[in-house]
């Protein structure tokens, strides 16, 4: 039973009026179980029957993209016109019938496309990915009027899901991807009015949340996932972002989840880089989270590192955020919101799955935790004690017919 005086047990209320019912939410994840033709399965909605009745207020879904020639992993889902809408319906109304909220994330990959899935990838700047060793191919750089497009693709995504019954709508302008490059100097060298200073960097983010608005309305909550930084030299860093946070705080959305790093830095991630003392606050950018609460005044979700309730609740309790958000856990316990609302401490094995060769590893635990959720997705319970090189198998099982079909249609 959830302990009512706790915490993470209390309603909170969004700025335009939205009670969630506590304050923990189903952080994203990529679910990857998207079909040949880029459209949403049954497995959408068997894994979010099952976390419907996890507790948590919210549920957000992983990466649904805005654009049909821009996707940025294996079985991502596109919505950009009303072809799934009826399968949209369902996995929204399976998700809600245990009282929990879904909330859909809206993003486009930009450069971040592997050149298995486009070889013509598009951003803001012709700048390619560092290290990448031919992954990811140097994308052509926007020009003005293909900005104006998709500015008008986020909105027309976000239309149709709300149409379809998704609860909120989430930018995702955080993890290198298409937003998130457009606001770093070292992926934006531009020097139009999408470039050049700060103040240029934000501005296809700012249009983006306008454009959303305008076609959600005010009743539906806006999300914008954002970085603390990018963790790179010269890059998108915690001053700049403290800016654009203001910004978007004038912008009057109703949450700024707050979230970290790159393909080229995955501060996101945690793991080994994660320094001893943010591990010995569990979240990964509390300290980032602490610096802005003062000079916004939109609630902040927090997400990435926390396993307790003590770690959680001592985050809302503190009143530097007004909710948590929970991933890797429920991948392997999607009932673990409601230990935490009972105050108790739930066994995790979210951690990092090791063969031993380091250049494999990083890759290796996000595919672990995938092929956690396609079990789930297939109706099945987890298999936390899975060996890595068994999840490889499986991951390529599933990776490999999808990658050869988009290589040939």
């Amino acid at each position: 039973m959830p302990n009512t005086e706790g915490p993470l047990a209390r309603p909170v209320t969004l700025p335009n009026g939205t009670v969630l019912a506590n304050r923990i939410v189903k952080a994203s994840m990529s679910e990857c179980l998207g079909d040949f033709g880029l459209s949403p399965t049954r497995r959408h909605v068997t894994l979010y029957r099952r976390w419907a009745q996890s507790g948590a207020a919210v549920l957000l879904t992983g990466n649904i993209m805005i654009d049909r020639t821009a996707i940025g992993e294996v079985g991502n889902v596109v919505v950009d016109d009303e072809r799934d809408i009826d399968l949209l319906r369902e996995w929204a109304g399976v998700a809600k019938a245990g009282g929990a909220q879904i909330w859909a994330q809206i993003n486009h990959p930009g450069r971040q496309i592997p050149a298995t899935l486009n070889s013509s990838p598009v951003a803001p700047s012709a700048v390619r990915l560092t290290g990448s060793a031919g992954t990811y191919r140097t994308p052509r750089e926007l020009a003005d009027s293909e900005i104006v497009a998709l500015v008008a693709k986020f909105a027309e995504t976000a239309r149709i899901l709300v149409a379809a019954g998704f609860d909120g709508i989430e930018i995702h302008a955080a993890h290198g991807y298409l937003i998130s490059q457009f606001l770093s100097p070292v992926t934006n060298v531009r020097t139009d009015r999408w470039g050049g200073n700060s103040g240029n960097r934000r501005r296809f983010l700012l249009e983006v949340v306008r454009a959303v608005r305008a076609v959600i309305g005010t009743a539906v909550p806006l999300a914008v996932k954002l970085n603390s930084a990018d963790f790179q030299r010269g890059g998108f860093d915690e001053d700049e972002s403290a800016s654009v946070a203001r910004a978007l705080d004038a912008e009057s959305i109703d949450l700024l989840e707050i979230s970290g790093g790159t393909y080229e830095s995955v501060a996101f991630m945690g793991g080994d880089a994660t320094k001893a003392s943010t591990r010995g606050r569990e979240a990964y950018f509390l300290g980032f989270a602490e610096k802005i609460r003062a000079s916004v005044s939109t609630p902040l979700l927090l997400t990435g590192g926390f396993r307790t309730a003590e770690g959680a609740g001592t985050a809302v309790a503190s009143g530097a955020v007004d909710l948590v958000g929970i991933a890797r856990p429920m991948a392997l316990q999607p009932s673990y919101p409601r230990h935490l609302l009972a105050g108790l401490d739930p066994q995790t094995s979210a951690r990092q799955r090791n063969t031993g060769i380091k250049r494999i590893d990083g890759l290796g635990n996000i595919v672990w935790h995938t092929t956690q959720l396609w079990r789930l997705g297939d109706g099945k319970d987890p298999a936390p004690e899975r060996s890595p090189y068994l999840t490889m198998a499986h991951y390529l099982s599933r990776t490999v017919p999808y990658t050869v079909y988009r290589l040939t249609h």
